[in-house]
């Protein structure tokens, strides 16, 4: 950095900037532009694909230069946001024109993803949450604070027991150098990516353990801020009770939250830190638990496709989109956290379905409703923008249109039967002194800027309506004045007008300047006219200019005085916003049942999944020309506890487990189901293992993929939750995947309990119906017509042993050649004659005793037994069924 002493004052005042924000771009306010100097310009030259230019900086020559309009700037930092910078708003603090020498500007705005309050700049009316971790002992605290909303929401996940994986002692796992994180942490980075935040902000002393830096990098793929270290001399406590004014935090439930409470504290410093000049206020915390939701993992709800598209990444055929019907930014939100977190409570569940029943049962209630929540402006962005200064006329416009509903749905809630409708009937405060207050002050179609007036109505202020009225007195003297003129002077074309520069002039062309009166005092000469003014034209400037700029340095007070009130209220406007967005996620919910002919599922604490015709909720809307077939689903923890689904590719099992699991997820977020009729027990936990894919970000290739999502599943799962395994096993070989899938089934089945939907392609595991109780087979019903098949989309009871691969290869399109030779290979596997024979019977022989080390742990007298036996002439499931009769007689011989 230069010395200051050789610098002009005014880039003097940016290096002082610059010094103070290091690590952001200035954005250097200089009359209409924000400008950018020196690296920070080659920076934003490149990034806004702007010119760059130079400008002298005193004594030691020039620097880079470039800048933008400041009526854009939206556009511009919403660009940066995008391409993961931060920049700092260097603005003017004073009037240029009442400014004794240079302008002061400080740094009133640090810009950062998760700190913005723009709606352009934000996009979209999701949430936009900076995310805070932190830690204490081995306790993780996550908050998430939206400035944007109002929202500030902390949690705490204490530290759980390490599982212990089962046994597996062939084959051997993969080794990879990708590194492990404990239980708690991987449950508290699934919490977050579930937040999916815009920025995340973790501790300094979580930054410095590479650990934990590379498990959220490999999560999320938003920018990662370390937190400055905390110099301050009070605890977080004391920093969350000062912020919001209380003595204990007992009232908002995190009083004995350690970790929670640092993060919440981190959370609200960086806030501040950015928010210099316009801290919105953020008046209470919310204090949640995971237990209280059913816990959905990264990979359940990538499979199941809940807001985010596998295709693509975006909302398109999701069930978010297709749930979302709702008319206020307020209600998206609140459907999009209903659908990531169902709910673990029956009466609370019941609750919510009796209040979209109340919906679907009485339409025209529902209809009026969602004419009069289409009015409705993002309340909680504009009480937020009011509380932090940046709320413009159009803002508080669009503020009272919004308020001016609230008494109509709380007239058409009246009649509602729902308990839930008839609490939210009593927590939307309709608001009349702000709206009629509004109403009163601001015009219909106010200017965005608030500094150069016509935003406030006349009859609002006595003052301002005088100021006005003189204002217009004299521009109608002025208007009068050249017609008078023309008489005067005989000057047809001569004309009176107007500029910012100059004032008010009469105009006379060249021509006509001979008629032109002594009285007449030239301003300014043009090419074909020259300009001039009169002693009374200046007089009555002097009052019309006057009056026009205290009219609006007046107006501006009193908006922002206005603005004041406003802000005053905002906890009242949050309190009905919060109320409205729950109405409207509720009533979305009862015409999306409506429309795609959805039926109220039962709720109850047992442990059955009983489902009848029931369908895949998104796949049936994008059928074209071609009806959904439905199909039943019967689960419990008794004799139904793991289904085995075969059957050929492209013919349903994958939709069928998907729709099986949403229609689960659906019952418990409190909605109305795509079934005839749905029972759905309690559950904890839905799991999902689906297709193949690497993440060689971490290390881990498909298989290992695979294992991970399964070790997740049997660490986690529990009696109560819902299992779906799309396939498991299909990245290794043949012996060593079935051996896995049949282990991870009995595993399942025997330790955990849980009801389980397993497609496969190792028909093998249909011998797990005669081997364990509570496993049975279900397969894809299938049309042969010689070598054609028809997929029925049908789940009946029994397995099959084809998959219809070639079959399906061929509707692939693959070469003829290609699928005739494939026919010829599988029919020389079937008959085990192929020319590597001798290799192949060895593998057969091998394989039943390597099975049998992992299936099932024997004693001696049962080994003894089955060596008698001519191993060699089994197949490896008779090799295993003859095992278990064998133990079976084992067993009996014991208790005799």
């Amino acid at each position: 950095m230069l010395n200051d002493a050789e610098l002009t004052p005014m880039y003097r005042q940016w290096a002082q900037a610059k010094r103070d924000y290091p690590d952001v771009l200035i954005l250097f306010r200089m009359g209409d532009f924000y400008e950018m100097f020196g690296e920070d310009a080659e920076i934003g030259a490149r990034l806004l694909e702007l010119t760059l230019t130079s400008r002298g900086i005193g004594n030691s020559g020039r620097i880079p230069m470039c800048g933008v309009p400041h009526h854009a700037i939206g556009r511009y930092l919403r660009m940066l946001v995008e391409k993961g910078q931060r920049a700092a708003i260097c603005e003017q603090i004073e009037d240029p024109k009442q400014a004794k020498g240079l302008v002061r500007r400080k740094v009133t705005r640090v810009i950062t993803p998760g700190t913005l309050l723009e709606d352009d700049i934000i996009g979209g009316s999701g949430h936009n949450f900076l995310v805070s971790l932190a830690r204490d002992g081995g306790a993780y605290g996550v908050a998430a604070v939206d400035v944007s909303t109002g929202d500030f929401l902390v949690t705490q996940i204490d530290e759980l027991p390490d599982h212990v994986a089962p046994a597996v002692t062939e084959p051997t796992l993969p080794e990879t150098s990708a590194p492990t994180i404990d239980p708690t942490l991987a449950m508290t980075i699934d919490e977050i990516v579930r937040v999916q935040p815009a920025e995340l902000l973790i501790s300094p002393e979580l930054g410095a353990e590479e650990e934990i830096e590379a498990a959220l990098s490999a999560a999320l793929s938003v920018p990662v801020t370390i937190a400055a270290e905390h110099s301050g001399f009070t605890t977080p406590t004391n920093e969350l009770q000062d912020h919001f004014g209380v003595t204990t935090l007992m009232g908002f439930g995190c009083a004995d939250k350690p970790a929670a409470i640092a993060a919440a504290a981190q959370a609200l410093r960086y806030v501040k830190s950015a928010q210099l000049d316009g801290m919105p206020r953020l008046t209470a915390l919310t204090t949640y638990s995971t237990s209280d939701f059913m816990i959905i993992d990264g990979s359940t709800r990538r499979n199941l496709e809940l807001v985010t598209s596998l295709r693509d990444g975006g909302r398109k055929a999701t069930l978010l989109d297709l749930l979302d019907k709702t008319q206020t930014p307020m209600g998206g939100r609140i459907l999009r956290s209903a659908v990531l977190q169902p709910l673990l409570s029956v009466e609370r569940i019941n609750e919510r379905l009796d209040a979209v029943e109340n919906f679907v049962k009485n339409p025209i209630m529902a209809d009026q409703l969602r004419l009069s929540l289409r009015e409705i402006y993002d309340l909680e962005r504009l009480a937020t923008r009011a509380t932090a200064g940046r709320a413009n006329a159009r803002d508080l416009r669009s503020l009272c249109v919004s308020l001016e509903q609230l008494p109509a749905l709380r007239d058409e809630l009246a009649t509602a039967e729902a308990e839930l409708l008839h609490a939210i009937r009593t927590r939307i405060d309709t608001l009349d002194d702000i709206a009629e207050l509004l109403e009163k002050a601001i015009v219909e179609d106010p200017p965005v800027l608030i500094t150069e007036g016509q935003i406030l109505k006349d009859g609002y202020n006595a003052e301002l309506d005088e100021l006005r009225g003189a204002a217009s007195h004299g521009r109608q003297w002025i208007a009068a004045l050249q017609d008078e003129q023309r008489a005067r002077t005989g000057i047809k074309s001569l004309k009176v007008g107007f500029n910012k520069v100059f004032g008010y002039y009469i105009e006379v062309s060249k021509a006509n300047l001979g008629l032109v009166p002594d009285d007449y005092q030239r301003k300014q000469t043009l090419v074909n006219a020259e300009r001039f003014i009169t002693p009374q034209l200046k007089e009555h400037e002097a009052k019309v200019l006057g009056a026009d700029e205290r009219s609006q340095e007046l107006e501006h007070e009193l908006f922002v005085a206005l603005r004041e009130q406003v802000a005053d209220e905002s906890e009242r406007i949050m309190s009905s916003a919060r109320a409205v967005g729950e109405l409207d996620m509720i009533a979305s919910l009862a015409e999306a049942a409506v429309e795609y002919a959805y039926n109220r599922p039962e709720i109850d604490q047992s442990a059955k999944l009983e489902i009848s015709d029931g369908r895949h909720p998104v796949v049936e809307r994008t059928l074209v020309g071609d009806l959904f077939v439905p199909n039943d689903a019967h689960l419990d923890s008794e004799g139904n506890r793991l289904q085995i689904v075969t059957g050929p590719n492209m013919a349903g099992k994958s939709t069928y487990l998907r729709q099986v699991a949403l229609i689960a997820l659906m019952a418990q977020m409190g909605s109305f189901v795509p079934a005839r009729s749905a029972r759905i027990g309690l559950l904890d936990r839905i799991f999902t293992r689906v297709g193949a894919s690497d993440d060689l970000a971490t290390g881990h290739s498909t298989f290992m993929v695979e294992m991970t999502e399964a070790a997740n599943i049997l660490q986690n799962a529990t009696d109560r939750s819902l299992i779906v395994l799309d396939e498991l096993g299909r990245g290794t070989s043949t012996y060593d995947g079935m051996s896995l899938a049949w282990a991870v089934s009995e595993y399942i089945v025997r330790e955990i309990g849980a009801k389980t939907l397993f497609a496969t392609h190792y028909h093998h595991l249909n011998e797990l119906s005669e081997l364990e109780e509570g496993a049975q087979n279900l397969r894809v019903a299938v049309k042969e017509e010689g070598d054609e098949i028809v997929f029925l989309r049908k789940i009946i009871p029994g397995g099959t042993d084809r998959s219809y691969g070639i079959q399906v290869a061929r509707l692939a399109g693959l070469p003829p050649q290609v699928i005739e030779r494939a026919r010829e290979v599988l029919h020389t596997l079937e008959q085990e004659d192929i020319s590597a024979g001798p290799s192949r019977q060895a593998a057969k022989r091998v394989a039943p005793t390597v099975q049998l080390r992992l299936f099932e742990g024997v004693r001696d007298p049962v080994v003894q037994r089955l060596a008698e036996l001519d191993i060699e002439t089994l197949s490896p499931v008779e090799a295993l069924i003859k095992l278990k009769q064998l133990q079976d007689e084992a067993s009996e011989g014991e208790g005799g």
